[in-house]
């Protein structure tokens, strides 16, 4: 693991390989542990880079400052520093939203990108986005951390077969800072693109999974919205695809690098 500091913090990351880089971009509560089973794999061809966002992992967690903006103009100044100027952006669920607002806010960065599991506008779900917020903050304010963690964990990863996975990731989930993650959370679900999804030019690879929380149809519809995208649905995976379909999922996005 090392260190950079960046945007007024720091952000831990790990770095691997040689070549075009992808920039792996973890989930709400979890970390670049998310990546274990993708790192591996594509750095033979890329230099692959995880990190921890603000907030996450082993990274800084302010007090007060949080927010998908913040988490974009640490990214920004992280490539900076590493003299990093075009990467494949591969964002998972929160890492998406941070992903998107890269490619409006700084398209001249994303080399591609990929949306995992996730959305444009994580403040126009309509129903789904209104009673997750009201749900989990009402989880987090009367129950705790520790109980959540093992509810989402459970949700994503409910066979008996994927106990090892459900626990692992109980236990990031489990171990982020309170503050830390209830202010991700709450500044995630206010953050949406709005009408710049329309202008994104960037080559695009949306990954949904058949028993995500949001339908299939849900990523068609913001993928017809956009320039140049494109969707893929992995069968028989939750929420949590990079990490309970990897094999499927390394695939997908090996042919989207391989075909540009």
């Amino acid at each position: 693991m090392s260190k950079i500091h960046a945007n007024d913090i720091e952000l831990d990351y790990e770095d691997y390989g040689a070549g075009k880089v992808l920039l792996l971009l973890h989930g709400l509560g979890s970390t670049k542990k998310d990546w274990d089973a993708q790192v591996p794999f594509f750095s033979k061809t890329h230099r692959v880079i995880a990190l921890d966002l603000r907030g996450h992992g082993d990274s800084t967690k302010p007090k007060d400052a949080y927010g998908v903006g913040l988490m974009t103009e640490d990214v920004k100044a992280f490539l900076d520093q590493l003299q990093i100027m075009k990467a494949t952006f591969v964002g998972f669920s929160m890492g998406g939203a941070v992903a998107f607002q890269m490619a409006a806010s700084y398209p001249e960065y994303v080399e591609n990108l990929v949306i995992v599991n996730s959305g444009p506008d994580f403040n126009d779900m309509g129903s789904i986005g209104e009673e997750l917020l009201r749900s989990r903050t009402e989880f987090l304010e009367t129950k705790g951390l520790a109980p959540l963690a093992k509810e989402i964990s459970f949700n994503m990863f409910p066979e008996a077969h994927q106990l090892d996975l459900r626990e692992a990731f109980e236990t990031r989930c489990r171990n982020n800072d309170y503050n830390a993650y209830y202010k991700s959370f709450v500044t995630l679900m206010a953050w949406g693109l709005g009408d710049q999804l329309k202008a994104i030019p960037t080559r695009t690879l949306v990954v949904g999974s058949d028993m995500d929380y949001t339908q299939v149809s849900f990523k068609q519809e913001y993928v017809s919205r956009m320039q140049n995208a494109s969707l893929v649905i992995i069968k028989n995976s939750r929420h949590g695809v990079v990490i309970d379909q990897p094999e499927a999922f390394n695939l997908a996005l090996e042919k989207f690098l391989n075909d540009e």
